[in-house]
């Protein structure tokens, strides 16, 4: 469709079609909201315990149940965030462990279903072992500040793509753009709202990986696709990596496969480190830097090395390395027939 007419019927298709992916992406899985191997803890003694395991297992697929034999198990496991919450039996009635930092949707969720299975009369007591800041206590600002970084991902490595920049130049770029990135969020979350409440330069540190993995995607896409690279980048920080992340409730409240999908995704590993670093002392935090590292790596390697890759005469141009690394376009030499020859 290269005529004015085709165009315009595809502009009339394609951009609802877009809009209605984009809609489903963000309300889809926010509308499947349910619990799916959530990881929880069940503590007291065994037999009691193994009741409970069987009452919680009767939801069917949505609770992972792990037994401890003390309530200070079951806190040193969700410190750790090897689960969201704990049901512990005490001889003075039931109480439930729960962790709002990690996801106040979840600690709500695991109130609810403590107060469910107690004994008719008896009331959960409450105990938020790492609760979530009070000037954040539903988590929504947290969540709120990685659609703005996804944003910055997509703009730097546009960005950088768009101004023509290759090469070592490019990388460079990318680094100062996600270390600038990450003072400015650490600023914002930390020093000025107090959202978060770990080191500040850690903080920093980790808006700023999640920012260079994402935009050294978009920028290595782009030097490998062209300008398709830039949009394919976008989908995957923006469309699919925001609300796949899982951060306004958590992964395993996504339905399958989206919650694992979106950890592998760099926002929702740059949400799960943030939450590591800022509330838990860093626990759980070397998968989602693993997670980020990859893409930075992949990405940065694509950035340097993809223009090479694509090296060809087009168009009489040939394309070769600068000595800068730098791509740049050269009169393709031709031999010109001799007269009399």
């Amino acid at each position: 469709m290269t005529s004015p007419c085709g165009k315009t019927i595809a502009a009339i298709i394609l951009v609802p079609v877009v809009i209605a992916l984009a809609i489903m992406a963000f309300v889809w899985p926010n509308a499947r909201l349910e619990p799916r191997e959530l990881p929880v803890g069940v503590a007291g003694p065994p037999n009691a315990t193994a009741q409970l395991a069987q009452r919680l297992g009767a939801h069917e697929g949505a609770f992972d149940v792990t037994a401890y034999p003390t309530e200070s198990a079951a806190r040193a496991a969700i410190e750790e965030r090897d689960i969201y919450g704990a049901f512990v039996l005490t001889p003075d009635g039931p109480k439930v462990l729960t962790a709002s930092a990690a996801s106040p949707v979840v600690a709500q969720l695991l109130t609810a279903a403590a107060a469910e299975n107690a004994a008719p009369g008896a009331k959960p007591v409450v105990d938020d072992v790492v609760a979530a800041p009070e000037e954040d206590p539903r988590g929504s600002a947290l969540g709120s500040s990685m659609l703005p970084l996804a944003l910055a991902g997509v703009i730097a490595g546009a960005g950088v793509t768009l101004l023509g920049l290759r090469g070592a130049r490019a990388v460079v770029a990318l680094v100062g753009a996600a270390s600038g990135i990450g003072l400015v969020g650490a600023a914002i979350t930390d020093s000025w709202l107090g959202i978060l409440g770990g080191g500040w330069w850690v903080e920093a540190g980790a808006f700023a990986l999640t920012a260079l993995a994402g935009s050294a995607a978009v920028a290595g896409l782009a030097a490998v696709l062209g300008a398709p690279g830039i949009g394919l980048g976008a989908m995957l920080n923006v469309f699919l990596g925001n609300p796949f992340s899982g951060v306004t409730s958590a992964p395993e409240m996504l339905p399958e496969p989206v919650g694992a999908l979106g950890q592998w995704l760099p926002v929702g590993s740059g949400a799960q480190l943030l939450r590591s670093v800022a509330f838990f002392d860093g626990n759980a935090a070397s998968g989602p830097v693993l997670t980020l590292s990859v893409w930075t790596l992949a990405g940065l390697s694509l950035v340097l090395f993809g223009g090479r890759w694509n090296r060809g005469r087009r168009g009489g141009t040939s394309v070769a390395a600068g000595a800068d690394g730098a791509i740049e376009a050269q009169p393709a030499l031709r031999e010109e027939p001799t007269a009399g020859r």
